[in-house]
């Protein structure tokens, strides 16, 4: 299991060093929701896609109980598959962060979307939030690239033999992302976070827990019992039909998320004593990346982040919005002589991903 800091500000940064860019930047994105009138939260595109997103998973899920073909059940499994990705991506993503709404009451009513689809919100929003979001690409503070034994994100971490070969079956296993999340992950890291405090900050932890197998069997009732009981179909059928929609959905997630962060040109730094000598806002810059900005499509489907640079710089804000932000972002960072490591596509991002991976893989990648 991991080892989990007893604090959620155990590191500092330097936010003191390019002040300056920081200030100008905060005020120049505020002069555009300022001067376009808009909300920094969901405008009507957002509450579109949120019901689109349900749609694609409700709709094929009631078709489960209306036909009798084995391939047809498998279709729509792959299908919500997609649903599931969708409401991680661009619902629950902005209503946990705070963005969706100006009221917290909203956002904690579609945060708990994440519970519907099986994992949980409170154990995500520490995950992501503090230890991602706070640190990212920091060696044993950022959960998302910290070692994973089969897997190797970082220089910082042992290098095994097996990982010269990474860069061919990683893609295999980001398949069992969310079938990690929902059968043990939740549950492992739960425990990590009521060993050192960090659980109870955010609640208490009899709620925690409760909450948590709840929803937990709530998932489970309507993902996997119901359609045995009330469908012709077997329980090796439906299991296997819920096993191919996580699959979908963790491979779809697994190459939206990794390039982002696991690439050759962002820094993976160490916080000597507790320190970042940098600026916060800096520091996303130089170890964040984006990619298929120009692609509409793809940008509405995975919820702007492909726009990751901008999300990290501002969480709080709506994912509608990104691709508005992204030209003041990149123009701010250049004035100042800061990277914004931008991708043309998606196919670039995955190329430059997998080279990471093969690097890693390697002696060459092993960090002092």
């Amino acid at each position: 299991m991991a080892e989990y800091k007893s604090s959620e500000s155990t590191i500092k940064f330097q936010n003191s060093i390019h002040k300056d860019f920081s200030q100008i930047l905060n005020i120049r994105v505020s002069q555009y929701f300022k001067k376009t009138g808009q909300s920094r939260h969901a405008n009507s595109v957002m509450f579109i896609k949120t019901i689109v997103m349900f749609a694609i998973l409700i709709i094929p899920y009631s078709f489960i109980y209306v036909i009798d073909n084995g391939w047809i059940l498998m279709a729509l499994y792959f299908i919500i598959g997609f649903g599931v990705a969708g409401i991680g991506f661009s619902v629950q993503h902005d209503a946990n962060h705070g963005a969706y709404s100006k009221n917290p009451l909203i956002n904690k009513i579609l945060g708990y979307s994440l519970n519907i689809i099986g994992a949980n919100a409170t154990n995500w929003k520490i995950q992501h939030n503090v230890f991602h979001h706070s640190y990212t690409n920091i060696d044993t503070h950022d959960e998302d690239i910290r070692p994973r034994f089969i897997l190797r994100f970082t220089p910082h971490a042992i290098l095994k033999s097996f990982h010269k070969f990474q860069y061919i079956y990683a893609w295999v296993l980001y398949g069992f992302m969310t079938l990690s999340w929902i059968l043990f992950k939740d549950f492992a890291q739960f425990v990590g976070y009521q060993k050192t405090g960090i659980l109870a900050k955010h609640v208490p932890l009899t709620k925690a827990w409760s909450w948590l197998i709840f929803t937990k069997l709530i998932y489970y009732g309507y993902i996997i019992v119901l359609p045995v009981l009330l469908t012709p179909f077997s329980f090796v059928q439906v299991l296997l039909g819920f096993l191919l929609m996580h699959y979908v959905a963790g491979v779809f997630l697994g190459i939206v998320f990794q390039p982002a962060h696991v690439m050759e040109v962002n820094d993976y730094p160490i916080a000597a004593e507790n320190l970042i000598e940098e600026n916060w806002m800096v520091h996303q810059l130089r170890t964040t990346c984006n990619f298929a900005g120009n692609n509409s499509i793809f940008s509405w489907f995975v919820g702007g982040l492909n726009y990751q640079i901008e999300h990290h710089l501002f969480p709080n804000i709506c994912h509608v919005h990104y691709h508005k932000l992204a030209p003041i972002v990149e123009k701010t960072a250049k004035e100042f002589g800061f990277p914004y490591h931008n991708f043309g596509t998606f196919g670039k991002a995955l190329i430059g991903h997998r080279n990471m991976l093969f690097a890693l893989g390697r002696p060459t990648a092993v960090a002092s």
